[in-house]
């Protein structure tokens, strides 16, 4: 396989309803307003969002946005940010994370903001995403990790055709100092 810096990617990718786009410079403040509205339930999952900071600033903000990118060109993480097109507003994000570029492989994570759960929204990305990943990429598995706890997140999975691989039992500690388990889902090309 060649360097994966030499791929042409895109920085946007669309569905009927969704577009999908790289973070940038200067989307700090929309990120801010999409994950504020949504502390409350990351809040529960803190174990599986590293990036998600207990009090995030506008300057917290900007830097994950310009660090994601800077991934993106490194083809370390690929982030979308996802965009509900008919209104402009921020859904959430998917990525492709972990990638490990000699099997290849990667790990599907995603997040919603919670203004706008229940659409279907995250769903469609997150298979935009598979769909990108397995004929773009020619990724041959993905895996997706979910807090035991976190049943709207494992619905997706299924929702998706990943299959539950296992469950790490015990294997994390939560904020409030209890044990948490994990759920490792996976989805293999055709």
């Amino acid at each position: 396989m060649k360097n994966p810096i030499l791929l042409d990617l895109p920085a946007t990718l669309e569905t009927a309803r969704l577009l999908l786009r790289t973070p940038q410079a200067g989307d700090g403040a929309i990120f801010l307003a999409a994950l504020s509205a949504s502390l409350p339930e990351l809040r529960r999952h803190l174990g599986f969002l590293p990036w998600v900071k207990p009090d995030p600033t506008a300057e917290s903000a900007e830097l994950y946005c310009r660090t994601t990118y800077i991934d993106y060109l490194q083809r370390k993480n690929l982030v979308y940010f996802i965009f509900e097109k008919s209104s402009g507003q921020l859904l959430g994000a998917a990525g492709l994370y972990r990638i490990d570029w000699t099997l290849p492989k990667a790990e599907v994570g995603y997040w919603s903001n919670s203004a706008t759960t229940g659409q279907g929204f995250i769903s469609e990305a997150v298979l935009k995403l598979i769909d990108f990943a397995f004929q773009e990429l020619d990724m041959r598995r993905l895996e997706l990790v979910s807090d035991e706890d976190n049943l709207p997140s494992r619905h997706l999975a299924e929702r998706c055709q990943f299959e539950l691989e296992g469950i790490l039992r015990k294997d994390r500690k939560a904020e409030d100092g209890s044990l948490g388990s994990t759920c490792i889902y996976a989805r293999l090309a055709l």
